[in-house]
């Protein structure tokens, strides 16, 4: 089979790579060890992001939103945003301007999946979320996966943006542990009764319509334990040091204020530790309840931690995947069972033809 004749229901082939050079062959021999310890799929369900694809990129699409979003609508209100901004601040003429305001003016009242703006296509874009899992749980972060040599606690650090530069490239090379992965989850659909039958329909449906899968780069989300399952208490990250940074962030200021330990509208940087440790005129009558969730969070920061106990919940830093399914025209969109938590709308004031921002009336 040519490697551009796949059709509906037809796979494209796989061209795999065997690591050689130190630190790949590491991780290729972290994921085989991984898939003794985690040897089945727990799927959590959809993310959307926005895919971009030029004239010069072939069979090739670049992220341009992170695929990170819960519905298609977000994702779609993200391409809103991002257009409207390249027509005030970086459009060349009237022309290239009004052509982008169109595709500004489409998203705030459809639910627009694929457009041409600027001589770009955009298209939101699904990728279906899961994480191995085995006895021990759902898989924590992998020895290879990267740290930092210095953690960095604060709260206005920087790091790279998930999906930042992502290339979605159906033709290249993969590692032998990825192809498997790849293999064992072109079958995956939904099944069971918990699921509507438009939801199974369509998910059986994507097998014929996109039968290849690509695999994003892993993310990191905070989780708790929840009867026997996982509940999701962050959104991905692109590292697990950023995902335990988030469950620091909880732990000091967000849950002190959401239970009313610290009360709303209280300075911005005070949080767990300052108030537990204020003492005098300054001291504060839930320190003791607030010193607890101090010690939690500096058990959280004596090492690579990846599980911690507070107040009777197990949270864990899980190394979460994502799945792409690819088709003859690249990757897969929205389905129609998927749900929208809103619909569209303005986001952004009027612009004009030459750029100005125009009052709302």
């Amino acid at each position: 089979m040519d490697r551009g004749d796949a059709g509906p229901g037809r796979s494209r082939p796989m061209v795999v790579r065997v690591p050689v050079e130190p630190v790949e062959a590491a991780v290729e021999a972290d994921a085989v060890d991984a898939v003794a310890r985690a040897g089945e799929v727990a799927v959590r369900g959809p993310l959307f992001g926005v895919a971009a694809q030029g004239p010069g990129d072939g069979p090739r699409w670049r992220v341009v939103l992170a695929v990170a979003d819960g519905c298609p609508q977000q994702a779609r209100d993200g391409l809103n945003s991002r257009l409207w901004f390249r027509a005030k601040d970086e459009a060349e003429d009237r022309a290239e301007r009004r052509d982008l305001l169109a595709a500004v003016a489409r998203l705030e009242s459809e639910r627009v999946d694929e457009l041409v703006a600027g001589g770009t296509r955009y298209r939101i874009v699904r990728a279906e979320e899961y994480a191995g899992a085995g006895p021990g749980g759902i898989e924590e972060p992998r020895p290879t996966d990267p740290e930092p040599p210095v953690p960095d606690w604060g709260r206005d650090a920087t790091e790279a943006r998930l999906d930042d530069g992502l290339v979605l490239d159906p033709e290249a090379p993969v590692t032998p542990t990825q192809a498997l992965e790849q293999l064992a989850l072109r079958g995956l659909h939904y099944v069971g009764e918990r699921f509507p039958a438009a939801v199974s329909a369509d998910s059986r449906r994507a097998l014929d319509t996109h039968p290849d899968v690509l695999l994003l780069p892993p993310t990191f989300a905070v989780v708790e334990q929840s009867g026997n399952g996982w509940k999701p208490v962050s959104g991905p990250h692109p590292t697990a040091h950023a995902a335990r940074r988030s469950l620091d962030f909880a732990l000091t200021w967000a849950w002190p204020r959401m239970r009313g330990l610290i009360p709303v509208g209280t300075d911005v940087h005070a949080d767990a530790r300052s108030r537990a440790a204020g003492g005098g005129a300054h001291a504060d009558r839930n320190a003791a309840e607030l010193a607890a969730y101090a010690d939690a969070a500096d058990r959280l920061r004596a090492g690579r931690v990846n599980r911690l106990e507070f107040q009777g919940t197990v949270y864990r830093i899980a190394r979460t995947r994502r799945l792409l399914r690819w088709g003859p025209d690249g990757p897969e969109g929205p389905r129609p069972s998927d749900v929208n938590t809103q619909d569209p709308a303005r986001i952004h004031l009027p612009l004009d033809e030459d750029g100005n921002v125009l009052p709302e009336d």
